[in-house]
C-alpha cells in the first residue's frame, strides 16, 4: 500500500526540507530564512498554439544566480486541468540536455548523482503543480530551462477558454510559510498565442489586459494575441487567460484526429462531438442551492465569488427558489431554508453574503452535506458549488463524498476557483450526480461562467446517454455511458483502434421519455501520421480516469499506482508515479536509459512543422450525412446579447436585472 508523504524531501537537496505540492505562483522557490537572495527569473517567454481540439504551451525562462556560490534553482507553478508535461531542456554552456521519463525513485536518485555536473528534474506535487529543479547555476551566472505541455481544448457553446495559469492557489499554507518566492520577471516577458480553427471566429479578448495585449485578426479563422512586457513585479504571479467565441449558427458536427504510423499497432483517436441540439427551456420552477467555500484559503478570491453568485441570483425567475449554504469548518444555511427568487428576498441573501468573511479551516464534505437536507423531490434541484477543491478538515475520502452525492438526485456544477484545485475529487462530485464541472481564474469572468452552468441548468438535458462506435473496433476509451447531456455541452472521447473502414458513432439518449438516435458513418484510417500528439493526450486521459476510479475506491491503490507508472514511461508524461530527469547523452548513457523521449518529441516536431507548411482542413467527418439537422446553441439563444460570451454577461446581467426588478416590482404591487 503507497501511503503519500506530503513532507518527503527530494534527493540531493542541500536543504532541511522541500515540501511536495508547493502550490504557489509561478516563481522561483527559497526556504524561508535563507541566507541565499533567492534565484531570480530574468525572462520568460510563453508561445501558445491552440488549434485541432489541444493547445502547445512551450514556457522558455532565464534563470539566473546573483550568488557567489553556486546553487540549484526551484520552480513551482501550477498544472492547467489535464494538462500532459512532455518536454523539459536546459542549456548547460554551450550543450541543450533533454529530458526523459523515469519512475519517479529512480529520477530521484539520477538527480542526486548528476546534480553537480549538470541536470534536471520535474515532477508534479501534490497540490496540482508542477515542480522543477536545475542544477548547477554557478555564482553569477545564467541558465536558460524550457518545458512545454500539451492540453484538450473544449468547447461550451461556442465559447473556447484557453488557461495559463501562474496565480497563487492559496491552498497549501504549509508551503507558503515554508518558503520564499520569487515572482518578478527582471528582464523581459513575452505571451504569444495562436488560434488556428477551421471554424470562423467572431472574437477573441484576453480579460484584464486588454489595453497591454495586441489582438490581431488574420482571417476569418485564425487570431495572433501578443503580449510584451519589462521586467516588473508580479508577472508571475497573474494567470493569463484568452477566450475565444466561435461564429453563429455554425452547425452540429463530429470531428476525428487519428494517428496510427505503424499497422502493427493500434491507433489512437479524438473524437469530438458538438451536437447541434438546442434544448428548450424549462416552463416550472427550478432550486438552486449555491455552496459556497468561505475558508481561509478563499481569502482574496471570495469577494470575485461573491459577484458572480449575486449576478446569477438575480437572474432567476420568481418561480424559481434558492439556498445559500457557506462552509468553511462548518456549514452554514445561510438565509434559513429556500427562498423564492423574488425582488426582496434576493436583496436580503446579497446583504447577507456580503457580510461573509472568508475564514478558518475547509469541511467541504459538511458543506455538501447541508445543501442535501430538505431538498423537495418534486422539484429539480441544481447544485452550485464554488470551492478551491481543498478539504482538510471532516471527512476527507473521496469515496465517502461519492457515496454521499449519489443519495439524491441533483445536478451538481462544480468551479474550481484559483489554481492547484483538486480535480480528482471535483471530477468524482461531478461525475456522481452526472454534472460538470470547470475551472474559473480570479482573472476570468466568474459571472459568465456560473451564468454557462445556468444556461444548462435552465434547459432540458438529454438523459441516460450513449456514445458508442460500431464497426471499428475501440477500447481503452472514455465511450460508453455519459449520463446527462446539457445544452451546448461539447463530447471529446479519446481511445484507441485497431482495423480501419468505415465505423458508425451513435449518440443514444432519452429526451422527455422519448429515445432519440443521433448517428453518422465515416471512415477509419489505415495510417494517420498527422497528430503524434495524441498518444500523449490520450495516455493523460486515461490517467485521470484511474486516478478518479482510485480517489472513488473503486481501484486498489497499487494496482493504480502501477498503471498510472507504466503508461507514464511508455507516452513520457510527467505523473504522481513519474518524473522527468534531464542529463546529458554521456549520463544517459552510462545509466542505461533509452532516449525515448528525444524520439518522441522529434516525431511530433516534424508532424507540427508539416501542418503549418499544409493549408488546414477541416476534421469534420459527417459533413455527407449529418449527425445533427440543427445548429450549435449559443448562450443565451442563437445570435443575440446572450451570445456575446462570458466577457459581456456582466453588462447583459445589469441590464437584464434591473429590467426584471421593474416587472418583479409592478407584480409585487
Amino acid at each position: 500500500m503507497r501511503t503519500p508523504n506530503p513532507c518527503k524531501p527530494l534527493a540531493g537537496l542541500a536543504l532541511p526540507l522541500l515540501l511536495a505540492g508547493s502550490a504557489l505562483a509561478g516563481g522561483t522557490l527559497t526556504p524561508a530564512g535563507s541566507p541565499d537572495v533567492p534565484i531570480q527569473v530574468l525572462d520568460h517567454h510563453v508561445e501558445v498554439r491552440i488549434g485541432d481540439g489541444f493547445a502547445r504551451t512551450e514556457v522558455t525562462q532565464t534563470f539566473y544566480n546573483p550568488n557567489d556560490t553556486t546553487l540549484e534553482a526551484l520552480y513551482s507553478v501550477p498544472i492547467p486541468k489535464a494538462a500532459s508535461l512532455a518536454e523539459m531542456e536546459m542549456l548547460l554552456g554551450e550543450v541543450r540536455l533533454a529530458g526523459e521519463v523515469v519512475p519517479r525513485a529512480k529520477a530521484d536518485e539520477l538527480y542526486a548523482a548528476e546534480k553537480d555536473s549538470g541536470a534536471g528534474l520535474a515532477r508534479t506535487g501534490d497540490h496540482e503543480v508542477f515542480e522543477f529543479q536545475v542544477s548547477p547555476i554557478p555564482p553569477m551566472s545564467e541558465l536558460e530551462f524550457t518545458y512545454l505541455y500539451y492540453q484538450p481544448v473544449e468547447l461550451d457553446t461556442g465559447m473556447g477558454t484557453y488557461l495559463y495559469p501562474l496565480e497563487d492557489g492559496g491552498v497549501d499554507e504549509a508551503a507558503q510559510a515554508f518558503w520564499t518566492q520569487e515572482t518578478d520577471v527582471l528582464r523581459s516577458f513575452s505571451f504569444h498565442a495562436r488560434i488556428e480553427s477551421t471554424w470562423p471566429i467572431d472574437s477573441v479578448r484576453v480579460p484584464g489586459l486588454e489595453a497591454a495585449a495586441k489582438v490581431v485578426q488574420e482571417d476569418a479563422t485564425t487570431w495572433d494575441v501578443s503580449l510584451t512586457a519589462p521586467g516588473g513585479g508580479g508577472l508571475l504571479n497573474r494567470d493569463f487567460v484568452v477566450y475565444y467565441r466561435l461564429a453563429d449558427e455554425l452547425p452540429g458536427r463530429v470531428e476525428l484526429l487519428t494517428y496510427r504510423d505503424d499497422l502493427s499497432e493500434p491507433g489512437t483517436f479524438m473524437l469530438v462531438v458538438t451536437p447541434g441540439i438546442d434544448l428548450q427551456p424549462l416552463t416550472g420552477g427550478v432550486d438552486y442551492v449555491f455552496v459556497l467555500d468561505c475558508s481561509g484559503s478563499m481569502q482574496g478570491k471570495f469577494a470575485t465569488l461573491a459577484k458572480g453568485v449575486a449576478s446569477a441570483i438575480d437572474e432567476l425567475r420568481p418561480q424559481d427558489r434558492f439556498r445559500i449554504v457557506t462552509f468553511n469548518s462548518r456549514a452554514k444555511d445561510l438565509l434559513g431554508g429556500f427562498r423564492p427568487a423574488t425582488e426582496v428576498e434576493v436583496e436580503r441573501a446579497l446583504e447577507k453574503l456580503a457580510k461573509v468573511q472568508a475564514t478558518n479551516s475547509t469541511d467541504l464534505y459538511a458543506g455538501l452535506a447541508k445543501a442535501l437536507d430538505d431538498l423537495d423531490a418534486d422539484r429539480a434541484t441544481n447544485l452550485i458549488l464554488v470551492t478551491d477543491g481543498v478539504a482538510n478538515q471532516g471527512v476527507v475520502d473521496p469515496a465517502q463524498f461519492d457515496a454521499l452525492m449519489r443519495k439524491q438526485d441533483v445536478r451538481l456544477f462544480g468551479f474550481l476557483m484559483g489554481n492547484s484545485g483538486n480535480w480528482p475529487l471535483m471530477e468524482v462530485l461531478t461525475d456522481a450526480t452526472g454534472g460538470h464541472y470547470a475551472a474559473v481564474s480570479n482573472a476570468k469572468d466568474v459571472v459568465g461562467e456560473i451564468l454557462l452552468a445556468k444556461s444548462k441548468v435552465t434547459h432540458a438535458s438529454l438523459l441516460d446517454a450513449q456514445l458508442t462506435i460500431d464497426g471499428v473496433r475501440t477500447f481503452d476509451s472514455d465511450l460508453g455511458h455519459i449520463g446527462k447531456l446539457y445544452r451546448g455541452q461539447q463530447l471529446i472521447a479519446f481511445g484507441r483502434y485497431e482495423g480501419a473502414g468505415d465505423a458508425r458513432v451513435e449518440l443514444r439518449a432519452q429526451l422527455t421519455g422519448t429515445e432519440q438516435v443521433y448517428a453518422a458513418e465515416f471512415e477509419f484510417p489505415e495510417l494517420d501520421t498527422r497528430y503524434p500528439e495524441l498518444e500523449r493526450l490520450w495516455a493523460m486521459d486515461r490517467i485521470r480516469a484511474i486516478e478518479v476510479d482510485q480517489a472513488r475506491g473503486t481501484l486498489d491503490e497499487d494496482e493504480a499506482g502501477d498503471a498510472i507508472a507504466d503508461l507514464g514511461v511508455a507516452y513520457q508524461l510527467v505523473t504522481d508515479e513519474t518524473s522527468m530527469i534531464v542529463l546529458t547523452d554521456e549520463a544517459f548513457r552510462r545509466h542505461g536509459i533509452e532516449r525515448e523521449n528525444l524520439a518522441r518529441t522529434g516525431v511530433e516536431l516534424r508532424a507540427q512543422e508539416t501542418r503549418a507548411n499544409t493549408p488546414r482542413t477541416s476534421q469534420r467527418v459527417d459533413r455527407q450525412k449529418p449527425m445533427f439537422q440543427g445548429n450549435t446553441p449559443r448562450l443565451g439563444g442563437g445570435g443575440g446579447a446572450g451570445a456575446l460570451g462570458p466577457w459581456a454577461a456582466a453588462s447583459a446581467v445589469l441590464l437584464v436585472g434591473l429590467l426584471r426588478r421593474t416587472r418583479r416590482g409592478e407584480g409585487d404591487a
